[in-house]
């Protein structure tokens, strides 16, 4: 076989991938820090976003997005997360919203909505997450209850929701029915409007109010936040799916979700472990100690390789949940495996490129240090890598009894 003939990914893929690429070398990395240092939202980084389309990656081309698949869109959040993964953050939880939308919106919330979300102009969040729950979702306390003007009360407090200031909508899964179990068997996606950027929302959006920001060790510029819900009225139209299709059906939508956003976690994972090593190999080769560079030492060649050998596995396992979910091969398993060992491999390959760099890891004045805040959170968001070795060891069984 040519080498020519081997392809890891398409030609379009390439193009697409080559344009991203270029876009955080000169636009993303050479600002990050800048927006790090001041937790300041990266506005013109983000209507470059809009400029290329990003936000209407996985939309599909009748509202006016790119139309492509999973695996294509994973590639672009490595690029966009070699470069920060704030950015991809900014887009993250968009796209989550965008393919419950896709996937169990009717005609008319798609009609509504999908347009304006490929452009960028109306941005998404959506939201499980309590102060009081994590990981257990059917722990759930937030709830609405139907009002006899036929719109749905919601009242309760929501945590750590990625873009929740400054987005135009939020996938909110509440608690419908208290009475069933088991309980996710109650739980209902909303999709609720409010004003973009605004803390106290009013008129039709009153009852709603999104508390400061969250101080956070990295993350930075992408705004975390509290939303709380109190009295906040929503149209039986806005359930998702419809109030007939889709009352009583929010947990399994956002599961379904989460399917493809630990894909998109994993990928994260992957661009900023290649950011790391990418830094480790070229200070290796400019640092010298003993009359030569450090790469020539042993020591520092044996972290090189394992940094590059984690990665790569990371990234192939990655790649291939990506493609089952494109197929439509059931990915659950896959997807875990995928956000386990890029995270953590992102975790490690991280902290070996700062160790590669010594006591000037430790200073701001090299990127490493922002990377060294930025990755734990990794291991943390969209289910922990605890979370996922129980999904992985669960679904292992099930797949194979004896």
């Amino acid at each position: 076989m040519s080498e020519s003939s081997y392809q890891e990914i398409t030609d379009d893929q390439k193009a697409i991938i080559e344009m991203v690429h270029q876009f955080v070398d000169e636009q993303i990395i050479p600002n990050a820090e800048h927006f790090d240092a001041k937790d300041e939202f990266p506005e013109d980084i983000v209507e470059q976003m809009k400029e290329l389309g990003l936000f209407g990656a996985m939309i599909p081309e009748e509202y006016g997005g790119m139309g492509l698949d999973l695996s294509t869109y994973e590639l672009i959040v490595e690029e966009l997360s070699r470069g920060w993964i704030s950015i991809s953050g900014v887009v993250n939880t968009h796209f989550i919203g965008a393919y419950l939308l896709d996937k169990f919106g009717n005609d008319e919330q798609k009609q509504k909505y999908l347009p304006k979300m490929a452009t960028g102009e109306m941005r998404a969040a959506f939201s499980l997450s309590e102060p009081e729950v994590g990981s257990d979702v059917q722990g759930i306390k937030t709830g609405a209850k139907k009002g006899d003007d036929g719109k749905y009360e919601i009242n309760g407090q929501k945590m750590w929701v990625t873009n929740g200031l400054g987005s135009s909508l939020v996938f909110l899964l509440v608690k419908t029915d208290n009475d069933v179990q088991p309980a996710y068997k109650g739980m209902t996606c909303f999709i609720t409007e409010k004003e973009p950027w605004v803390s106290e929302n009013t008129g039709e959006y009153a009852g709603l109010v999104v508390p400061p920001k969250i101080k956070k060790m990295g993350y930075k510029g992408v705004e975390s936040t509290e939303l709380v819900y109190d009295g906040y009225k929503c149209p039986a139209e806005n359930i998702l799916g419809g109030e007939e299709a889709g009352l009583n059906k929010g947990f399994g939508q956002m599961m379904d979700a989460l399917e493809v956003g630990r894909v998109n976690v994993a990928a994260r994972g992957v661009g900023i472990a290649q950011r790391a090593l990418e830094l480790a190999l070229r200070y290796s080769q400019e640092r010298k100690t003993f009359g030569k560079p450090i790469a020539q030492h042993q020591a520092i060649q044996f972290k090189l390789a394992d940094m590059a050998t984690k990665l790569e596995a990371a990234r192939l396992v990655t790649r291939k949940a990506a493609r089952m979910k494109d197929a439509g091969i059931r990915s659950d398993l896959e997807a875990g495996m995928a956000k386990l060992i890029a995270s953590e491999t992102g975790k490690e390959v991280v902290e070996d490129c700062f160790r590669i760099h010594g006591g000037y890891g430790y200073s701001k004045e090299y990127e490493i240090e922002r990377l060294y805040r930025d990755a734990p959170l990794l291991l943390i968001g969209e289910g922990t890598s605890e979370i996922q070795r129980m999904v992985i060891g669960k679904k292992l069984l099930e797949r194979n009894k004896i």
